[in-house]
């Protein structure tokens, strides 16, 4: 009897201190930054880099395959090369910091489905046309949680942001749709400091000139900042979380943030 209560009980201690381990993925640009830390020569030409991140408790590992892609594929022309990285791991607030030897990397995160690389001085970095710097938990857990701050909205002229994501945006894609291009164009009043118009010009409507019509601001759960789009009927359909000034985030009508996989996530970022 008493052999088995201390099985049970020892048993019971190693599940309640075993390592909890989550599991990110994407494909990401390769700035400066980045490159410095996966050790890539500042002077290679690499068009994207794809993730395969595990956080643990106090560590990470991380592998990642990088090169100038192939056309018409979602890989790398002659394979690309590859780059391996332990290390470890700490978090301040939703703050992540890998360290492996002298170099450190921060992630934020977002919610515990998105991961988000930053810059030094904590803002999230801004991808472009083709990949953002955001990773996606691979067994997401779909919630509208997010860790953000209230803002001021201040409002340009115009903002550009354009990207590629996958193709599980209601209303948009084909039944064999691998990826979705995005191009949208939010025009305010900027004396009034309030929206105005649009022009979204995306895989569905490229050869129709695009869309056009009128957006506005509304504001979420815990005063989050979500653009919503209308069409020329008035009728919402598009709704995009606003993390940072330079990044959005596409979001169902229940306000969860999507997720995305190693290929393309649901973030699109400002070039303008």
């Amino acid at each position: 009897m008493n052999t088995c209560i201390l099985f049970l009980a020892a048993m019971l201690l190693s599940s309640c201190t075993a390592a909890i381990e989550k599991n990110y993925t994407a494909s990401t640009p390769a700035n400066a930054a980045v490159k410095t830390f996966l050790g890539i020569p500042l002077s290679d030409s690499v068009d994207f880099i794809r993730w395969k991140l595990k956080l643990s408790d106090n560590g990470f590992a991380l592998w990642c395959n990088y090169g100038i892609g192939k056309p018409n594929t979602n890989g790398f022309h002659n394979g690309g090369k590859t780059v391996e990285l332990t290390g470890s791991l700490t978090k301040q607030k939703n703050i992540f910091h890998l360290q492996s030897s002298n170099k450190t990397l921060k992630i934020t995160e977002l919610n515990a489905d998105l991961l988000h690389i930053l810059n030094a001085d904590n803002s999230l970095m801004t991808g472009n046309g083709g990949w953002s710097y955001t990773l996606n938990n691979t067994k997401p857990v779909i919630t509208e949680e997010i860790n953000l701050a209230p803002e001021q909205i201040h409002l340009p002229d115009s903002m550009i942001f354009e990207g590629r994501s996958p193709c599980a945006v209601a209303g948009f894609g084909s039944k064999n749709c691998y990826k979705l291009k995005w191009y949208i164009v939010l025009y305010a009043d900027k004396s009034a400091n309030r929206p105005a118009t649009y022009k979204m010009l995306t895989s569905t409507w490229r050869q129709d000139g695009g869309k056009k019509g009128k957006w506005e601001i509304a504001k979420g759960k815990n005063n989050r900042t979500i653009y919503q789009l209308y069409d020329d009927k008035g009728h919402l359909f598009l709704q995009l979380l606003k993390p940072d000034e330079n990044i959005l985030l596409f979001i169902d009508a229940d306000g969860k943030p999507l997720v995305g996989d190693e290929d393309f996530s649901y973030t699109l970022s400002k070039t303008l």
